[in-house]
């Protein structure tokens, strides 16, 4: 009977042990998923991302039906969203830091990172935080919040399925890359009116009107004479993909509104048949070395580059042979050339 007594207790305390085991190894299991659950299984769902990063940019994008624009509305790449959403899907783990580089790897996460908040049907889910790339430049050293575990303490090795690098290049939270170069995607058919005013030389300026498809072009509100319509209709089909060069990565604060103060060589003004107005400011860049421009016209400025400011206020950089075609009215109405003032010999 006592062996009997003793051996049940061992049965017992034996399956006490197995069960407190499987418990551990259970927890331990659920605290490692925890830690690389980073991925998004849906990304049809995600509809907002916002990057901030370690000098404290921020940058954030909105989903509206299939397209990506900032949160203010504002066209953005839509490559670039692509990129992060194939990390959303395919990121994986790629394994644990060494015991004795946690720290050091927690400190610098601390001290610099970039962090991806993602929303999906609206609501926050899931938090990233990269930090340095790994040793071999295969990865990087991330850590994860999520709404249903909380924040990680403990940052591991991340990659992307398939991909030989590092993650964090496609998360960038500088406004000026995600920028769309297009100024003007418009067919003759959505716009009404353009109009060219040159300030300083106003024998330049003229505008074109599409009236239920019929074109007319006017200088000071006064039309001008034997107008080839087709002419006219090819000056507009111009406007079916313009674009700046790049944006302003030169001029500070107070430089770009020097620039805005001082006076434009042109103001272009477009409206849309849907009654949508866009403006653009032009303004010449000063040269030490004269140079003649398009026009014929000698003066110390850039004769490949300008400045223009968007409808939004944002200064960029255009080339006057990409719009040209629509700043040379010349090209289209010769007639606009015997409106030139005669220089007095």
């Amino acid at each position: 009977m006592k062996k009997l007594i003793i051996l049940f207790v061992s049965i017992i305390a034996i399956a006490t042990l197995g069960w407190f085991a499987y418990d551990l190894a259970s927890d331990e299991g659920t605290i490692d998923t925890e830690l690389i659950m980073f991925n998004i299984e849906d990304i049809n769902t995600v509809d907002r991302i916002i990057i901030t990063d370690h000098a404290g940019n921020k940058f954030e994008m909105v989903k509206k039906g299939k397209i990506w624009t900032r949160n203010d509305g504002d066209c953005i790449q839509q490559e670039g969203v692509a990129f992060i959403l194939d990390a959303f899907k395919n990121i994986e783990f790629k394994g644990y830091l060494p015991e004795n580089s946690r720290k050091n790897a927690i400190k610098a996460m601390i001290a610099q990172n970039t962090k991806v908040e993602i929303f999906q049907n609206g609501e926050w889910v899931k938090t990233w935080y990269l930090g340095s790339a790994t040793q071999d430049h295969l990865g990087q050293i991330m850590l994860l919040e999520s709404e249903e575990f909380g924040k990680s303490d403990l940052p591991v090795l991340m990659k992307i399925k398939g991909v030989y690098g590092i993650i964090d290049p496609r998360f960038y939270a500088d406004s000026r890359k995600w920028m769309c170069t297009n100024l003007f995607a418009l067919s003759p058919s959505e716009i009404s009116k353009v109009d060219l005013n040159y300030v300083q030389e106003p024998f330049r300026s003229f505008t074109v009107i599409n009236k239920n498809n019929k074109l007319a072009v006017y200088h000071k509100n006064q039309p001008l004479p034997q107008i080839d319509t087709a002419m006219a209709f090819r000056y507009l089909k111009n406007y079916e993909k313009i674009h700046f060069n790049i944006p302003n990565y030169e001029l500070s604060n107070k430089q770009i509104d020097s620039v805005k103060r001082s006076k434009p060589f042109c103001i272009l003004t477009l409206t849309e048949t849907n009654h949508k107005i866009t403006k653009l400011r032009m303004f010449k860049i000063a040269t030490k070395l004269a140079k003649v421009n398009d026009f014929g016209v000698t003066e110390n400025t850039d004769t490949d580059k300008f400045w223009c400011e968007l409808q939004n206020g944002d200064l960029v950089k255009c080339q006057y042979y990409a719009l040209n075609p629509i700043l040379m009215g010349n090209i289209y109405f010769p007639v606009l050339d015997q409106l030139v003032p005669q220089v007095k010999k």
